[in-house]
């Protein structure tokens, strides 16, 4: 069930903040913000963070880890989270997570669901909701040969609480939202210096096929699995959703691109896994603005690809 193709290279992100210190800015807009990991190490150098992802689940993490400026999860609403996670009801409330876990675990998740609906604070439940996303991505880890070698995911929960990173303040409005990346980059106008591309990677299947076993927390976020079609005619034509051809993945760039010129700074990575070049990707900025430098680390003998990240 694993999509080799969406898995982002270990190291990755230190290669982004290696080339980002080259550059000064002190505001960045993130159309494909996804874990938001990056932003997170961003709002340490005191930069104002505006981040969007597509998913649900991307956005949820943003908003844990970027819009949030303060806010703990407290011991009281985790064990509010974990009340009675364990008990079934007359039904679930969402049957696809069968799809995805045994009778047991989906009780879990879907009461746990449930209680993370009653949180009074929007960025709690996100926390909630993103440490519950990590429970999920635990569980999936095991095969039958390991199963037996599973903690009870109230503990594991309560675990991945404890560790859960604590928040920075910047002193910045940082925000977070869950639109395509021309909505986004429309209603950026002129508060951001530097636009952070992460371009998605081309791909011609559904949505859900293409996030594989991680299209799960979409799922577990969204209440059911009855959305995935309109989801894809809502983003029809944008980049980032299905894509048949190389020549239309470099005008859906194009498109984005021109729609982000009055933005200043531009720095867009991609990795190059062989469907589309670093030089392809150079062509098409260029259409848009003059190209800076081109930064590239080699990971290829761990995932056979290479991270190049294009200033301009």
């Amino acid at each position: 069930m694993l999509n080799q193709s969406n898995i982002t290279p270990k190291g990755w992100l230190a290669f982004e903040l290696s080339v980002l210190r080259r550059l000064k800015f002190a505001s960045v807009a993130m159309p494909f913000a996804a874990d938001g990991n990056l932003g997170a190490y961003l709002k340490r150098w005191n930069v104002r963070v505006l981040a969007n992802d597509l998913t649900i689940s991307g956005w949820m993490k943003t908003i844990a880890m970027i819009q949030n400026n303060g806010e703990n999860l407290s011991e009281e609403a985790v064990n509010a989270v974990l009340e009675e996670a364990y008990v079934p009801r007359y039904r679930l409330n969402n049957e696809s997570l069968r799809n995805w876990f045994g009778e047991t675990d989906a009780w879990w998740f879907d009461n746990v669901r449930n209680n993370i609906e009653c949180l009074a604070s929007p960025i709690a439940r996100a926390i909630a909701s993103t440490i519950a996303m990590s429970v999920g991505d635990y569980v999936l880890s095991f095969t039958e040969e390991t199963r037996e070698l599973r903690h009870p995911l109230s503990n594991v929960y309560r675990r991945l609480w404890s560790a859960f990173p604590v928040p920075v303040n910047n002193g910045q409005n940082n925000v977070c939202q869950n639109r395509t990346g021309y909505e986004f980059i429309a209603d950026v106008e002129n508060r951001a210096e530097l636009m952070f591309l992460r371009l998605p990677r081309a791909h011609n299947m559904t949505q859900r096929n293409y996030l594989g076993w991680t299209a799960w927390r979409e799922e577990f976020l969204r209440g059911g699995d009855d959305y995935w079609n309109a989801m894809e005619l809502a983003q029809a034509g944008r980049l980032g959703i299905l894509v048949e051809t190389k020549s239309q993945y470099l005008r859906l760039l194009d498109e984005l691109l021109q729609r982000a010129r009055h933005i200043p700074n531009w720095a867009i990575a991609q990795v190059e896994d062989g469907f589309i070049s670093t030089q392809e990707i150079v062509e098409t900025i260029a259409r848009a603005r003059r190209v800076d430098t081109i930064y590239t680390k080699d990971f290829s003998e761990l995932t056979g690809a290479k991270a190049v990240i294009i200033t301009a």
